[in-house]
Protein backbone atom coordinates (compact mmCIF):
# COMPACT_ATOMS: atom_id res chain seq x y z
CA UNK A 1 0.00 0.00 0.00
CA UNK A 2 1.52 3.23 -1.00
CA UNK A 3 1.83 6.00 1.93
CA UNK A 4 -0.44 9.13 1.42
CA UNK A 5 -0.35 11.11 -1.14
CA UNK A 6 2.05 14.96 -0.68
CA UNK A 7 0.55 15.92 -4.50
CA UNK A 8 -2.98 14.95 -6.10
CA UNK A 9 -3.55 15.52 -9.39
CA UNK A 10 -7.10 16.25 -11.15
CA UNK A 11 -6.98 15.89 -14.99
CA UNK A 12 -6.38 14.08 -17.87
CA UNK A 13 -5.20 10.44 -19.03
CA UNK A 14 -5.38 9.60 -23.01
CA UNK A 15 -3.48 7.86 -24.94
CA UNK A 16 -0.79 9.30 -28.10
CA UNK A 17 -1.03 7.52 -31.40
CA UNK A 18 1.60 8.85 -33.31
CA UNK A 19 2.26 8.34 -36.96
CA UNK A 20 5.49 9.63 -38.47
CA UNK A 21 5.41 10.44 -42.30
CA UNK A 22 7.91 12.19 -44.84
CA UNK A 23 4.97 14.66 -45.76
CA UNK A 24 1.47 15.18 -43.91
CA UNK A 25 -1.40 14.20 -46.20
CA UNK A 26 -3.50 16.71 -47.99
CA UNK A 27 -7.27 16.95 -48.03
CA UNK A 28 -8.45 13.44 -49.26
CA UNK A 29 -4.93 11.83 -49.63
CA UNK A 30 -3.33 8.96 -47.95
CA UNK A 31 -0.28 9.09 -47.08
CA UNK A 32 1.92 5.18 -45.76
CA UNK A 33 3.92 6.50 -42.88
CA UNK A 34 6.79 4.41 -41.65
CA UNK A 35 6.74 4.87 -37.66
CA UNK A 36 3.73 3.86 -35.74
CA UNK A 37 3.85 4.31 -31.27
CA UNK A 38 1.57 4.20 -28.77
CA UNK A 39 2.75 6.71 -25.73
CA UNK A 40 0.88 7.41 -22.60
CA UNK A 41 -0.10 11.07 -22.42
CA UNK A 42 -2.79 13.69 -21.25
CA UNK A 43 -1.34 16.56 -19.67
CA UNK A 44 -2.74 15.23 -16.03
CA UNK A 45 -1.15 12.32 -16.30
CA UNK A 46 2.44 13.60 -17.81
CA UNK A 47 2.71 15.60 -14.50
CA UNK A 48 1.83 13.48 -12.30
CA UNK A 49 4.34 11.00 -13.28
CA UNK A 50 6.61 13.72 -13.50
CA UNK A 51 6.41 14.51 -10.02
CA UNK A 52 6.43 10.64 -9.03
CA UNK A 53 10.09 10.14 -10.93
CA UNK A 54 11.54 13.07 -8.65
CA UNK A 55 10.64 11.12 -5.49
CA UNK A 56 6.94 12.26 -4.10
CA UNK A 57 4.25 10.37 -3.04
CA UNK A 58 1.57 11.16 -5.71
CA UNK A 59 -2.12 10.40 -6.60
CA UNK A 60 -3.91 10.40 -9.97
CA UNK A 61 -7.85 11.69 -9.93
CA UNK A 62 -8.94 10.97 -13.34
CA UNK A 63 -10.75 8.76 -15.80
CA UNK A 64 -10.61 6.36 -18.77
CA UNK A 65 -12.43 4.08 -21.17
CA UNK A 66 -13.28 0.31 -19.55
CA UNK A 67 -11.24 -0.64 -22.89
CA UNK A 68 -7.27 -1.58 -23.75
CA UNK A 69 -6.12 1.66 -23.67
CA UNK A 70 -7.42 2.29 -20.80
CA UNK A 71 -5.88 -0.69 -19.00
CA UNK A 72 -2.71 0.26 -20.13
CA UNK A 73 -2.65 3.70 -18.82
CA UNK A 74 -3.49 2.56 -15.69
CA UNK A 75 -0.34 0.11 -15.64
CA UNK A 76 1.49 2.28 -17.11
CA UNK A 77 0.77 5.20 -14.08
CA UNK A 78 0.92 2.85 -11.41
CA UNK A 79 4.50 1.42 -13.17
CA UNK A 80 5.31 5.21 -12.14
CA UNK A 81 4.75 4.34 -8.76
CA UNK A 82 1.61 7.01 -9.29
CA UNK A 83 -1.58 5.72 -6.97
CA UNK A 84 -4.60 4.95 -9.42
CA UNK A 85 -6.98 4.29 -6.60
CA UNK A 86 -9.10 7.53 -7.72
CA UNK A 87 -8.88 6.67 -11.53
CA UNK A 88 -12.13 5.32 -12.87
CA UNK A 89 -13.12 2.98 -15.55
CA UNK A 90 -16.09 4.15 -17.66
CA UNK A 91 -17.70 1.95 -19.15
CA UNK A 92 -20.16 4.32 -21.42
CA UNK A 93 -17.08 6.42 -22.99
CA UNK A 94 -13.64 5.46 -24.59
CA UNK A 95 -10.31 6.20 -23.09
CA UNK A 96 -9.18 9.55 -24.33
CA UNK A 97 -6.88 9.54 -27.42
CA UNK A 98 -4.74 12.16 -29.88
CA UNK A 99 -4.06 11.32 -32.97
CA UNK A 100 -0.99 12.71 -34.08
CA UNK A 101 0.33 12.75 -37.76
CA UNK A 102 4.09 14.32 -37.60
CA UNK A 103 6.50 14.98 -40.37
CA UNK A 104 10.06 14.77 -41.00
CA UNK A 105 10.52 18.74 -39.99
CA UNK A 106 8.45 17.92 -37.03
CA UNK A 107 5.40 19.98 -37.98
CA UNK A 108 2.08 18.00 -36.58
CA UNK A 109 -1.10 17.58 -37.36
CA UNK A 110 -2.94 16.58 -34.06
CA UNK A 111 -7.18 15.51 -33.72
CA UNK A 112 -8.63 14.52 -29.93
CA UNK A 113 -11.46 12.40 -29.06
CA UNK A 114 -11.48 13.45 -25.26
CA UNK A 115 -14.06 10.58 -23.82
CA UNK A 116 -13.80 9.68 -20.95
CA UNK A 117 -11.59 12.75 -20.10
CA UNK A 118 -14.39 14.90 -20.27
CA UNK A 119 -16.76 12.49 -18.14
CA UNK A 120 -14.37 13.47 -15.34
CA UNK A 121 -17.34 14.64 -12.36
CA UNK A 122 -17.66 16.61 -9.73
CA UNK A 123 -18.11 13.02 -7.46
CA UNK A 124 -15.06 11.86 -8.73
CA UNK A 125 -13.16 14.60 -6.95
CA UNK A 126 -15.51 14.49 -4.22
CA UNK A 127 -14.72 10.58 -3.62
CA UNK A 128 -11.55 11.90 -3.47
CA UNK A 129 -11.88 14.79 -1.34
CA UNK A 130 -9.52 12.66 1.91
CA UNK A 131 -6.61 12.49 -0.60
CA UNK A 132 -6.79 15.97 -1.57
CA UNK A 133 -7.01 17.82 1.71
CA UNK A 134 -4.41 15.62 3.35
CA UNK A 135 -2.13 16.44 0.33
CA UNK A 136 0.70 19.81 0.20
CA UNK A 137 -0.20 20.15 -3.43
CA UNK A 138 -3.20 19.69 -5.89
CA UNK A 139 -1.74 19.92 -9.27
CA UNK A 140 -4.82 20.66 -12.27
CA UNK A 141 -5.10 21.66 -15.61
CA UNK A 142 -8.02 22.30 -18.40
CA UNK A 143 -8.66 19.21 -20.32
CA UNK A 144 -11.65 18.09 -18.24
CA UNK A 145 -14.90 20.15 -17.39
CA UNK A 146 -14.11 23.43 -15.93
CA UNK A 147 -16.92 22.28 -13.08
CA UNK A 148 -14.73 19.84 -11.88
CA UNK A 149 -11.63 21.58 -12.33
CA UNK A 150 -13.47 24.10 -9.62
CA UNK A 151 -15.30 21.56 -7.42
CA UNK A 152 -10.85 20.10 -6.52
CA UNK A 153 -9.91 23.64 -6.20
CA UNK A 154 -13.07 24.69 -3.51
CA UNK A 155 -11.88 21.83 -1.63
CA UNK A 156 -8.13 22.26 -1.63
CA UNK A 157 -8.50 25.86 -0.90
CA UNK A 158 -10.79 25.30 2.06
CA UNK A 159 -8.25 22.68 3.72
CA UNK A 160 -5.13 25.23 3.49
CA UNK A 161 -3.79 23.09 0.48
CA UNK A 162 -1.92 24.66 -2.04
CA UNK A 163 -3.51 24.77 -5.18
CA UNK A 164 -1.44 24.84 -8.66
CA UNK A 165 -2.89 25.48 -12.19
CA UNK A 166 -1.34 25.02 -15.28
CA UNK A 167 -3.93 26.68 -17.29
CA UNK A 168 -4.04 24.64 -20.86
CA UNK A 169 -5.80 23.89 -23.08
CA UNK A 170 -6.39 28.28 -22.85
CA UNK A 171 -10.33 28.56 -21.71
CA UNK A 172 -11.88 31.92 -19.50
CA UNK A 173 -11.40 31.40 -16.04
CA UNK A 174 -13.71 33.10 -13.45
CA UNK A 175 -11.99 35.25 -11.14
CA UNK A 176 -13.06 33.90 -8.44
CA UNK A 177 -11.17 30.64 -9.31
CA UNK A 178 -8.28 32.32 -9.95
CA UNK A 179 -8.83 33.88 -6.71
CA UNK A 180 -8.26 30.58 -5.14
CA UNK A 181 -5.46 29.34 -6.80
CA UNK A 182 -1.94 29.69 -5.63
CA UNK A 183 0.56 28.99 -8.64
CA UNK A 184 -0.36 29.97 -11.92
CA UNK A 185 1.78 28.37 -14.34
CA UNK A 186 0.53 29.57 -18.08
CA UNK A 187 3.10 29.51 -21.18
CA UNK A 188 3.34 32.66 -23.59
CA UNK A 189 -0.04 31.58 -25.59
CA UNK A 190 -2.35 30.87 -22.43
CA UNK A 191 -0.77 34.57 -20.68
CA UNK A 192 -1.17 36.09 -23.36
CA UNK A 193 -5.32 34.36 -23.87
CA UNK A 194 -5.86 35.29 -20.02
CA UNK A 195 -4.64 38.69 -20.15
CA UNK A 196 -5.32 40.23 -23.68
CA UNK A 197 -1.09 40.98 -23.37
CA UNK A 198 1.12 39.62 -26.72
CA UNK A 199 3.76 37.87 -24.22
CA UNK A 200 6.75 37.26 -26.23
CA UNK A 201 9.20 38.41 -24.16
CA UNK A 202 10.12 38.67 -20.58
CA UNK A 203 8.75 42.43 -20.47
CA UNK A 204 5.59 41.48 -21.96
CA UNK A 205 5.59 38.25 -19.61
CA UNK A 206 6.10 40.64 -16.57
CA UNK A 207 3.25 42.88 -17.67
CA UNK A 208 1.16 39.95 -17.91
CA UNK A 209 1.97 38.44 -14.67
CA UNK A 210 1.67 41.76 -13.05
CA UNK A 211 -2.38 42.05 -14.76
CA UNK A 212 -2.69 38.21 -13.53
CA UNK A 213 -1.46 39.42 -10.21
CA UNK A 214 -4.78 42.28 -10.27
CA UNK A 215 -7.09 39.32 -11.12
CA UNK A 216 -6.49 37.50 -7.85
CA UNK A 217 -3.66 35.10 -8.33
CA UNK A 218 -1.43 34.55 -5.87
CA UNK A 219 1.62 33.62 -7.86
CA UNK A 220 2.67 33.56 -11.62
CA UNK A 221 5.39 31.69 -12.84
CA UNK A 222 5.23 32.29 -17.02
CA UNK A 223 7.03 30.17 -19.09
CA UNK A 224 8.83 31.15 -21.97
CA UNK A 225 10.83 27.82 -23.92
CA UNK A 226 13.73 27.69 -24.33
CA UNK A 227 14.12 31.20 -22.58
CA UNK A 228 13.20 30.24 -19.18
CA UNK A 229 10.77 31.20 -16.99
CA UNK A 230 9.37 34.83 -15.23
CA UNK A 231 7.91 34.42 -11.65
CA UNK A 232 5.93 37.53 -10.64
CA UNK A 233 4.51 37.60 -6.99
CA UNK A 234 3.41 40.67 -5.17
CA UNK A 235 6.75 40.84 -3.33
CA UNK A 236 8.91 39.93 -6.41
CA UNK A 237 10.06 39.85 -10.38
CA UNK A 238 12.57 37.28 -11.04
CA UNK A 239 13.73 36.04 -14.86
CA UNK A 240 15.13 32.36 -14.56
CA UNK A 241 16.84 32.07 -17.56
CA UNK A 242 16.84 28.88 -19.69
CA UNK A 243 18.82 25.95 -18.98
CA UNK A 244 21.14 24.82 -21.97
CA UNK A 245 20.51 21.08 -23.11
CA UNK A 246 20.56 19.18 -26.64
CA UNK A 247 16.98 19.42 -27.02
CA UNK A 248 15.50 16.49 -29.54
CA UNK A 249 11.86 16.39 -28.36
CA UNK A 250 9.92 19.64 -26.49
CA UNK A 251 6.51 17.66 -26.56
CA UNK A 252 6.73 17.40 -22.32
CA UNK A 253 8.80 20.11 -21.35
CA UNK A 254 5.47 22.32 -19.69
CA UNK A 255 4.24 18.77 -17.68
CA UNK A 256 7.88 17.92 -16.88
CA UNK A 257 7.67 21.77 -15.46
CA UNK A 258 4.61 21.84 -13.32
CA UNK A 259 5.46 18.15 -11.88
CA UNK A 260 8.37 19.17 -10.89
CA UNK A 261 7.28 22.45 -9.24
CA UNK A 262 5.00 20.68 -7.25
CA UNK A 263 7.40 18.49 -6.11
CA UNK A 264 9.66 20.86 -4.65
CA UNK A 265 7.24 22.70 -3.21
CA UNK A 266 5.73 19.39 -1.28
CA UNK A 267 9.12 19.72 0.01
CA UNK A 268 8.83 22.82 1.53
CA UNK A 269 11.54 24.73 -0.70
CA UNK A 270 11.18 28.32 -1.66
CA UNK A 271 9.18 29.50 -4.72
CA UNK A 272 11.72 30.66 -6.83
CA UNK A 273 13.98 28.13 -6.04
CA UNK A 274 11.71 25.59 -6.51
CA UNK A 275 10.78 27.25 -10.00
CA UNK A 276 14.84 26.84 -10.55
CA UNK A 277 14.54 23.51 -10.23
CA UNK A 278 11.11 22.99 -12.28
CA UNK A 279 13.35 24.49 -14.92
CA UNK A 280 16.29 22.23 -14.90
CA UNK A 281 13.77 19.41 -15.28
CA UNK A 282 11.69 20.97 -17.91
CA UNK A 283 14.78 21.12 -20.15
CA UNK A 284 16.34 17.51 -19.18
CA UNK A 285 12.62 16.67 -20.49
CA UNK A 286 13.28 18.20 -23.92
CA UNK A 287 16.33 15.40 -24.49
CA UNK A 288 14.35 12.30 -24.72
CA UNK A 289 11.71 11.21 -26.76
CA UNK A 290 8.28 11.31 -25.63
CA UNK A 291 6.48 12.66 -22.66
CA UNK A 292 5.69 10.57 -20.29
CA UNK A 293 8.68 8.76 -21.72
CA UNK A 294 11.25 11.88 -21.20
CA UNK A 295 10.64 13.12 -17.33
CA UNK A 296 13.26 12.96 -15.87
CA UNK A 297 14.23 11.18 -12.49
CA UNK A 298 15.39 12.92 -9.31
CA UNK A 299 19.30 11.52 -9.93
CA UNK A 300 18.79 12.75 -13.29
CA UNK A 301 18.05 16.44 -12.19
CA UNK A 302 20.61 16.69 -9.13
CA UNK A 303 23.04 15.04 -11.56
CA UNK A 304 22.93 17.92 -14.06
CA UNK A 305 22.85 20.84 -10.88
CA UNK A 306 25.88 18.64 -9.41
CA UNK A 307 28.05 18.62 -12.66
CA UNK A 308 26.57 21.89 -14.69
CA UNK A 309 28.89 24.94 -12.70
CA UNK A 310 25.84 26.88 -13.56
CA UNK A 311 23.19 25.19 -11.97
CA UNK A 312 25.22 23.80 -9.05
CA UNK A 313 23.40 26.31 -6.36
CA UNK A 314 20.17 26.70 -6.49
CA UNK A 315 19.05 30.69 -7.48
CA UNK A 316 22.20 31.00 -9.72
CA UNK A 317 20.28 31.15 -12.59
CA UNK A 318 17.56 33.62 -11.38
CA UNK A 319 17.73 37.35 -11.90
CA UNK A 320 15.81 40.53 -11.40
CA UNK A 321 13.04 41.03 -14.18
Amino acid sequence: MMAEAEVVVVGSIHADLVVKLNRLPRRGETVIGGFFQIFAGGKGANQAVAASRLGVNTSMVGRVGDDVFGSMLIKRLEKERVSTTHVVKDSEAHTGVALIMVDRQGTNLIAVASGADERLSQADVENAKHEITSAKILMLQLETPIQTVEHAVNIASQAGVKVLLNPAPAKPLPRNLLEKVDILVPNMLEASYLTGVEVNDVSTAVAAGRKLLRKGVKNILITLASRGVVLVTERETLHLKGVKVRAVDTTGAGDAFCGALAYALSKNMKLHEAAELANIAAALATTKLGAQEAMPTYNEVYEFINTNRKARNLGSMVRKA
